[in-house]
């Protein structure tokens, strides 16, 4: 009698429900139309590189390979002109990561240094300081490039690997310093008190206790500018000279070249090659992206 009163009095457990409204069924029909509207140029892209040019020509833009062919991949790697060389994408793939490396770490961390002290170690003038930082975040560059190449002229790193970093690390500079300051800014001041309490100094707080909690804005960080310096087309042509010239700009030789027939196939597997790293480095840390984001970096 005891056993049938307690399974009748149990409550059963039902998994609740889930009910898929109208609203929600608008919102993912959007949000595919939206996906299949930026995925297109990119599918048009990879399935024309795969294509032979008889196939090409047949104007089935959308319509998928006959045959499999990668030979427009391995040219436009290797053997596709880019001027007076025919070498390829290849020598402009390392130049870009020559550049974009030393440009990535300087321009994270001078911004994150900066950003750093105008949230803890407040100066006379800090506030006048963020803003002239943040003004020159909306400055053209390209109202800039004249007085740049005049000094960087004098000082010799005109057309140099340091001079094309030192560019990319200075427009990079501002926007840098906004989203540390007002990421930083975010965070408990008590967890700053306590470090300085246990002795450790500017640099002490910084590598110890800040920069393990930025993983969040850091991959931000590293988001924007590797898409920055890495899809540059003008800076990397101006200040990085004919040794240093990024995969973009020898992209550009290759698609306005005017020697011998026009290659769609390799024209369109040289784009693509060029988009690799930043496609890359958005599917692996896009959900970081939106975390960081989240977090702060564009509080304040």
């Amino acid at each position: 009698m005891m056993t049938m009163t307690q399974s009748t009095s149990t409550p059963s457990l039902k998994k609740p429900r889930t009910i898929i409204s109208k609203e929600r069924i608008a919102i993912y029909l959007f949000l595919i139309i939206c996906s299949l509207f930026f995925l297109l140029p990119l599918y048009i892209v990879l399935i024309t590189s795969l294509k032979t040019m008889p196939e090409i020509r047949m104007g089935n833009i959308m319509s998928w390979p006959e045959t499999w062919n990668t030979d427009a991949w391995v040219k436009a790697w290797s053997t596709a002109c880019t001027g007076l060389q025919c070498e390829g994408v290849s020598v402009g793939f390392w130049n870009s990561i020559k550049i974009l490396i030393p440009s990535l770490f300087v321009s994270i961390l001078s911004g994150a240094i900066c950003g750093y002290v105008l949230s803890y170690w407040r100066f006379k003038g800090a506030e006048l300081f963020f803003g002239i930082i943040l003004f020159g975040a909306f400055i053209p560059y390209q109202a800039l490039i004249y007085p740049m190449i005049k000094i960087f002229a004098t000082f010799g790193l005109y057309g140099t690997l340091p001079g094309i970093i030192l560019v990319h690390t200075i427009f990079g500079l501002p926007i840098m310093t906004l989203i540390f300051r007002n990421y930083y800014s975010t965070l408990p001041s008590e967890i700053f008190k306590a470090a300085r309490v246990d002795g450790a100094g500017f640099f002490g707080v910084f590598f110890h206790v800040l920069l393990p909690m930025s993983t969040p804005i850091l991959i931000v960080a590293v988001i924007l500018q590797v898409t920055g310096i890495w899809n540059d087309f003008l800076l990397g042509l101006i200040f990085g000279g004919r040794e240093n010239m990024p995969m973009t700009v020898q992209l550009n030789n290759i698609v306005n070249t005017a020697r011998g027939a026009k290659e769609y196939n390799v024209n369109m597997a040289a784009t693509f090659l060029t988009a690799m790293v930043p496609l890359l480095v958005y599917f692996f840390s896009g959900r970081w992206f939106v975390r960081g984001i989240a977090a702060g970096a564009v509080k304040g």
